[in-house]
């Protein structure tokens, strides 16, 4: 294991990831291991930013984001590792009743009843969209639909009453104060994320930051991803 003296690894991840890869990453350095500082943002800024050339050495996103960042030559072939699913839930006010959810009718027609819906940038918002499409309400729904701004929080927009119903992945959604997490999505539409890591090809030593990859996939790491609402793989 890497000497906790070392300089630290430079990571990159989505804020959907950010609580749990903050513990995770302390508890490695506990054990040990290279300290590695992570950098939060929205996903689709760090994909930018590793595509740019930026000092990185490993970079933590959705799964097919990383598969097209080493497809497109900016991660290294070879180092992905997949390391936690989350789910996608529902969020409102603190103060809001709380809609029936438990059947895909049933989520339908609270999202049709909702007076604005809120989204993420990330993947569980392109899924949620799809979905709507897919039930022929995507048009309906227009002016209503609330898309936030990329490290926004969608609870945030909840919280503040600009959005009365709120989707994204639990692990966003649980710490935001001034919301209720209704529930997850109903197994019917479930929209889960595989989250994924890689080596970016910026990266000077390539080997260092494997054992933390590594790490993350395994056990030791599973009951944190629980605490934070997502599931070890």
């Amino acid at each position: 294991m890497n000497s906790p003296t070392q300089p630290p690894l430079h990571a990159i991840s989505s804020m959907a990831t950010r609580a749990v890869l903050g513990d995770l990453a302390q508890l490695w350095q506990q054990q040990g291991g290279r300290p590695v500082a992570v950098e939060s943002v929205g996903g689709v800024d760090a994909a930018k930013r590793v595509q740019a050339g930026e000092a990185l050495d490993l970079v933590l996103l959705a799964s097919d984001a990383i598969d097209k960042l080493i497809a497109g030559g900016h991660a290294v072939a070879g180092s992905k590792v997949d390391w936690v699913r989350s789910s996608t839930a529902v969020a409102v006010r603190a103060d809001a009743a709380l809609p029936d959810i438990r059947t895909e009718e049933a989520l339908r027609a609270a999202v049709l009843a909702a007076s604005s819906i809120g989204y993420s940038t990330g993947p569980s918002g392109t899924a949620l969209m799809r979905l709507f499409e897919r039930w022929g309400i995507a048009g309906q729904l227009g002016s209503r639909l609330v898309q936030a701004r990329p490290g926004v929080p969608v609870g945030q927009l909840v919280a503040r009453g600009e959005a009365a119903l709120g989707f994204q992945q639990l692990s966003e959604l649980l710490h935001v104060p001034g919301i209720t997490v209704v529930g997850e999505l109903p197994a019917a539409v479930a929209i889960d994320t595989v989250f994924s890591s890689a080596i970016a090809c910026a990266c000077q030593d390539r080997e260092a930051g494997r054992p933390f990859l590594a790490f993350l996939a395994g056990p030791a790491a599973a009951p944190t991803k629980q605490r934070h609402g997502m599931q070890p793989l």
